[in-house]
């Protein structure tokens, strides 16, 4: 039996047509026996298509795709998506971006922390992680955007606005998603904040993001603003009481 078999990759995906099948074979030959779910919001470029394509192409029970019809936000897409992997079956999922910027050379590891942990992030702020090729303000605003939302809502994780990590799905269909605010970038902060305010066990290991080599970027100023308004509106909450974290779901 493969030593994978019960792990899913969550990908989102949008206009990421020059990139998809290079990453979907890398992760599969990184995690074999794994399912590589991609999750494509209607992509204009035909990256669904593409995804179809390697779905039939002698690994249909490897690679699976979900179409959704639009682009609808990033929080609502992995969402689609992990409810997708609960129902097949998942004892683990992964999530990851399809732009290369995450090195699925380090998905055995990622996945392997699991064993000590109910989430764990792929952390470019860890001791031995790092960045490659961003400029000083993206450095910037993605530190200080984890510092800002670990300071606000008392987090001990160092990268929270990483989308790289490996989840028991124990823990991940645990959480009440219909109480999740966000629909953009904020929502990888979101999703660790509700985990650890439920008792998880959050880990971080070290890796190195690259900045994507093809294709646009989908940071904005938009998503920036909305971190900071989910952000305060998460310890709001909590100081009224209002915070929930975990409840009942099969896994």
């Amino acid at each position: 039996m493969d030593a994978y078999a019960d792990t899913w990759v969550v990908m989102p995906t949008y206009n990421e047509a020059p990139n998809i099948e290079r990453i979907g074979r890398a992760i599969l030959e990184e995690l074999p026996g794994a399912t590589l779910l991609v999750v494509d919001d209607g992509s204009p470029d035909g990256t669904g298509r593409i995804a179809d394509a390697m779905a039939l192409d002698g690994r249909g029970t490897s690679v699976r795709v979900l179409h959704r019809p639009g682009k609808a936000g990033l929080g609502p897409a992995y969402l689609a998506g992990f409810a997708h992997a609960l129902d097949g079956g998942a004892r683990r999922i992964v999530q990851m971006d399809a732009d290369g910027s995450h090195d699925p050379r380090s998905l055995p590891a990622l996945i392997g922390a699991l064993e000590g942990a109910d989430l764990v992030i792929g952390s470019r702020y860890a001791e031995g992680g790092g960045v490659r090729d961003w400029g000083l303000m993206r450095k910037v605003v993605s530190r200080g955007g984890s510092m800002f939302a670990r300071i606000v809502l008392r987090l001990e994780p160092h990268d929270l606005t990483g989308g790289f990590k490996a989840w028991r799905a124990s823990t991940l269909g645990a959480i009440d998603w219909s109480i999740v605010h966000a629909g953009g970038y904020v929502f990888q902060i979101e999703m660790t904040y509700r985990a650890g305010r439920a008792g998880a066990r959050v880990l971080e290991i070290p890796i190195t993001f690259r900045d994507r080599r093809v294709g646009q970027s989908k940071m904005s100023r938009r998503i920036v603003a909305e971190a900071l308004v989910v952000v305060v509106q998460l310890r709001w909450d909590e100081l009224r009481g209002r915070v929930r974290g975990i409840r009942r779901r099969d896994a």
